[in-house]
């Protein structure tokens, strides 16, 4: 018995780890006094109320948004053929690369006031004044989200629509029924769970922002989280507000949850013939799906990555590149650490689930699996605040330097945000090892850590491989814990970006936001790459 508590130890370390943001956050409510109960009605006759309504109808229009366009793109290349539909399969994740708060730079430095095309308009037509309206408010931002966030609904709708969706549809053509109606009592009931998981995945992305909301100015729950903390100075109100964003997190992850279920149940791929193959367009058709096609690319690609190109062509000589190459070490050095550390998690929680598949380890790697869901204010308040507790306690701990002075902080926030990423990779490359492997392998006398060493690890790699490399990007383009957490004189490409923006210098936010594009350019080119071949290889 001491000996199973004993192996049950590093599993224990692993859960409480994950778990204890999300425990602290909760815990602040136990500090409950005459204080604790004036600030948060304070809270609730001022801030408060805006924070909800704004957050809101900024989940509202980004959910609509995102499901329109998301939806409309992925039937429009799975239902129908015209020229270039191959091209738009993959061109449509493009926005994936593109962090949200990237996306906001370029197009206000790009439309503001003294944006170069507002200026060419009053040059030309000699105008007065502003032009457009401005572009930081919320209205805005709701763009900013809907074309940088549809394409979690486009990859899940496109999927779902490419199982079954073109042989049922011929069924119901042999039956009557028109175009129209197949796609609307057809296409889109197949098509609702992954709506469904799509939109919740982007609203959790939108409601963790931290970039926008507080570039744009906007008074959402993660920018009120750090004006709590870090303006108020006030951690009680900070944790409260944090604990408001995790329920309605949790809620969003239900959904998902939920949609995932009914996905799983709703497909099954069937075997396709030539009957069954996307309706060819024509005429004005092809144009209508150029533009439900190309549009999302142009707005949540093309067009920002033009408008961050058009101030480094302007002056290369003027970048800081030497402080750039200090920026990119410093990105890459969190990156790789992260992702190493995740990674060997990851593997050895699937690899423990594996062989011992009891309560305890499914309940770590549901702790971990729900990693992603949290918020990066939420983590920043969830580990600063055992770190206040335990100073007041113990002040020659030192505790607060290990956290805020070194990487150990940044890095723990990281591999509680990320560990799920490593770990569903990890999971699906256990998922094609054959469970008779492992019983060969005990009958010639290969068992535990040589079991992960000599038959899975070499089975794992690619899994691994690609698992690192999601981490490190995430980790790469994460800003919330980032702008809190990191090191003295240790910023890195997200952060500066942000600050240099936050100080209107969008020129020069140009280079790291860029940087910070072409990382995220390969997974994306992974994943395309994978969808492309997964139809090939279900051919007959």
């Amino acid at each position: 018995m001491n000996l199973r508590r004993l192996a049950d130890l590093p599993l224990l370390l692993v859960a409480g780890a994950l778990v204890l943001p999300v425990l602290a956050v909760f815990a602040s409510w136990l500090s409950w006094n005459a204080a604790s109960g004036q600030i948060l009605r304070e809270m609730g006759a001022t801030v408060l109320p805006d924070y909800a309504l704004t957050s809101l109808v900024l989940c509202i229009a980004v959910g609509l948004g995102a499901a329109a366009v998301g939806t409309a793109a992925a039937a429009a290349v799975t239902l129908f053929d015209f020229p270039g539909r191959r091209a738009f399969e993959w061109a449509l994740l493009l926005p994936l690369a593109m962090p949200a708060y990237v996306v906001a730079y370029a197009y206000t430095d790009f439309l503001q006031f003294s944006g170069p095309l507002q200026t060419w308009l009053r040059g030309q037509f000699g105008l007065e004044g502003r032009v457009f309206p401005e572009v930081r408010n919320l209205p805005g931002a709701v763009a900013v989200f809907v074309f940088s966030l549809y394409p979690y609904v486009y990859l899940l709708v496109r999927t779902a629509l490419a199982e079954r969706a073109a042989q049922l549809m011929e069924a119901a053509r042999l039956l009557g029924a028109p175009l129209a109606r197949r796609i609307r009592t057809v296409a889109l009931p197949l098509a609702r769970p992954a709506i469904t998981a799509g939109v919740a995945l982007a609203l959790m992305e939108t409601l963790a922002d931290f970039g926008v909301a507080s570039y744009f100015g906007i008074q959402t729950f993660s920018a009120g989280i750090y004006k709590a903390w870090l303006a108020m100075d006030n951690r009680i109100a900070a944790a409260q507000l944090a604990t408001v964003l995790l329920l309605v997190v949790a809620v969003l992850l239900a959904a998902e949850t939920r949609a995932q279920k009914r996905l799983r149940f709703t497909a099954g791929r069937a075997r396709g013939g030539a009957e069954a193959q996307p309706v060819l367009l024509r005429g004005a058709a092809r144009f209508t799906a150029w533009a439900v096609c190309g549009g999302p690319v142009l707005l949540g690609f093309v067009l920002p990555v033009a408008f961050m190109l058009r101030p480094l062509a302007a002056d290369w000589s003027a970048l800081p590149w030497d402080r750039f190459l200090q920026w990119s070490f410093n990105s890459l050095r969190l990156g790789a650490i992260s992702a190493a550390l995740a990674v060997g998690i990851a593997v050895l929680l699937a690899f423990r689930l594996r062989r011992s598949p009891g309560g305890m380890t499914r309940g770590v790697v549901q702790l971990a699996a729900l990693g992603y869901a949290v918020p990066g204010a939420v983590l920043v308040v969830g580990l600063l605040l055992p770190v206040g507790w335990l100073q007041q306690v113990w002040p020659q701990s030192g505790v607060g330097y290990w956290m805020t002075a070194t990487i150990l902080g940044i890095v723990w926030a990281y591999l509680v945000r990320f560990v799920s990423v490593a770990l569903q990779s990890v999971q699906s490359g256990y998922a094609r090892i054959p469970a008779s492997l492992d019983d060969s392998a005990r009958m010639l006398g290969t068992g535990g850590p040589a079991l992960l060493a000599r038959v899975h690890w070499p089975l794992l790699k690619r899994s691994t491989a690609a698992a690192a490399l999601l981490v490190f990007v995430d980790v790469m383009k994460e800003l919330p814990a980032t702008l809190v957490l990191r090191p003295f004189n240790s910023d890195t490409l997200a952060v500066v970006a942000y600050q240099l923006a936050r100080d209107e210098r969008l020129g020069e936010a140009a280079l790291p936001s860029l940087a910070l594009v072409l990382v995220g350019l390969v997974p994306v080119v992974l994943l395309s790459r994978t969808l492309r071949a997964a139809p090939d290889a279900a051919r007959p």
